[in-house]
C-alpha cells in the first residue's frame, strides 16, 4: 500500500507533531511519503525524523503549477491514496482531484470555520475556499467524536467520516533544558513558586483572556506563583494591555514563540489550555510526556482523555473563577499536582500513542481500497 500526503509545510505545533508522529509509524506498516509546499522548519524536522518528505515549491497559494507536479508524481508511482491535511492542501486536492481517479480523504484537525477567526481577509476567503474544497473529498479523518458529530450536522455524510483520536510518539528522545537554564533565558526569577504555563499561537479561540483573569484571581489570594504565556499571534497586543491594566505584569510573563516545547513542559508545574474550540490538542499530549498535570476547556474530544480529579480538571469555556479555584486548589494541594501527572501520562501510553494512531489509520486505508475495490 502507498499513500501521499499533502501539507502546507509551514506548520507548527499540533500540526507539525501529528504528521511526522503519523508517517513515522506509517512507516513500519506501508509505503508513506510527504510532500508539502513551503520550506521551512516543519519540512527540516520531518527529514531529521527520518521521513521520505519532498518540497513541491509554491510561490504564492494562487499558484497552480503544483497540480501538474503532483499529477506527475501519482500517476509515476501509483499510490494507492492521496490524505491531506490542512486548508492549503485541502484547495490544491480539489484541483488535483479532476486528474486523477484515486480515494482522497482529508483529516478535520479543526473546526475549519475558526481556522481563521482573527483575520477578516483570510476568514472571509479562505473559510469559504476551504469549505467548498472540503465537499469534494470521498472521505474524512475526524480527530474526534465531536468533530465528527460537527460534520455530520454540518451536511458531510456519516458514513464516509472515521474518528480517530491523535497519538504521540512516547518512544523518541525529548530535547529539553533544565527548569532552570528556561527560566534564565527569560530573565524569570520563580524560586519557591509553582509555576503555570499555557502554550498555544495567541489567537482569539485559544482565549487565553480566560488564563490571564484566572491569573488576577489566583494572584489576589496568593502570591507564590507565576503564569507563563508562550506563543505568538494576533491577540499579543492586546492581551498584553489586559494583564497592564489588571496590575500584574510582574506575574505573568509573555515569552512569544518557543521553539523548543519540552523545555516549557519541564519548567511549568501545571499546564493549561483555555481553548473556545479545540479537536485532541497536542499540547496535552506533549504535557503528558513529561508528567505535567492538566487544566482544559471541555471541548473536542479532550474529554475522552482528562478524567475529573485524577488525571486533571476540566473547565467550562470562559469560565476563569473554575480555573482559578483549581490553581489554588492544587496549589494547597502540591502531591495532587505530582499524583495527576504521572495518571495522565499513563492514560496516554495505554490509549494515545502514535503506534495506536498509525494502526488505526492503516485499517482505514485498507478499509477504503476495499470500499473502492
Amino acid at each position: 500500500m502507498k499513500v501521499l500526503h499533502l501539507i502546507s509545510g509551514g506548520d507548527t505545533g499540533g500540526a507539525k507533531t501529528h504528521i511526522i508522529s503519523l508517517v513515522k509509524e506509517l512507516d513500519k506498516l506501508m509505503d508513506a511519503k510527504v510532500i508539502c509546499f513551503i520550506e521551512d522548519t516543519f519540512y527540516y524536522d520531518a527529514l531529521e525524523a527520518g521521513i521520505n518528505i519532498e518540497v513541491f515549491e509554491q510561490k504564492k497559494r494562487s499558484d497552480m503549477s503544483v497540480v501538474g507536479r503532483l499529477e506527475d508524481e501519482i500517476r509515476r508511482e501509483d499510490y494507492d491514496i492521496i490524505h491531506c491535511h490542512g486548508a492549503r492542501a485541502n484547495f490544491i486536492a480539489m484541483f488535483l482531484k479532476n486528474k486523477i481517479k484515486k480515494p482522497m480523504l482529508t483529516t478535520i484537525h479543526s473546526d475549519y470555520k475558526l481556522d481563521f477567526k482573527d483575520n477578516f481577509y483570510k476568514r472571509i476567503v479562505y473559510t469559504a475556499i476551504n469549505s467548498i474544497a472540503l465537499k469534494r473529498f470521498d472521505y474524512y479523518i475526524a480527530i474526534s467524536n465531536t468533530f465528527k458529530e460537527m460534520m455530520e450536522d454540518r451536511g458531510f455524510k456519516g458514513d464516509k467520516i472515521f474518528t480517530v483520536y491523535n497519538g504521540i510518539d512516547l518512544e523518541s528522545e525529548m530535547e529539553y533544558v533544565s527548569k532552570e537554564k528556561f527560566l534564565e533565558r527569560y530573565n524569570i526569577s520563580a524560586d519557591g513558586k509553582l509555576i503555570v504555563g499555557i502554550i498555544a499561537r495567541l489567537d482569539a479561540v485559544k482565549d487565553h483572556e480566560t488564563f490571564i483573569r484566572a491569573a488576577y484571581k489566583v494572584l489576589q489570594y496568593r502570591k507564590d506563583v507565576v503564569f507563563l504565556i508562550a506563543g505568538k499571534g494576533n491577540e499579543e497586543e492586546r492581551l498584553k494591555s489586559l494583564v497592564e491594566e489588571l496590575k500584574i505584569e510582574d506575574h505573568i510573563y509573555f515569552l512569544g514563540f518557543v521553539k523548543d516545547p519540552y523545555s516549557f513542559f519541564n519548567a511549568i508545574d501545571i499546564n493549561v489550555l483555555t481553548s473556545i474550540s479545540e479537536s485532541f490538542p497536542y499540547v496535552i499530549l506533549e504535557g503528558a510526556r513529561l508528567k505535567k498535570t492538566v487544566i482544559s476547556t471541555n471541548v473536542g474530544g479532550i474529554n475522552q482523555l482528562i478524567k475529573d480529579g485524577y488525571n486533571g480538571w476540566l473547565i467550562q469555556v470562559g469560565d476563569s473563577d473554575a480555573l482559578a479555584e483549581k490553581i489554588i486548589y492544587l496549589m494547597e494541594n502540591r502531591q495532587e499536582i505530582k499524583t495527576m501527572g504521572e495518571n495522565l501520562f499513563e492514560s496516554v501510553r495505554k490509549n494515545f500513542s502514535s503506534k495506536n494512531m498509525a494502526e488505526e489509520h492503516y485499517k482505514i486505508y485498507k478499509q477504503i481500497l476495499e470500499y473502492r475495490r
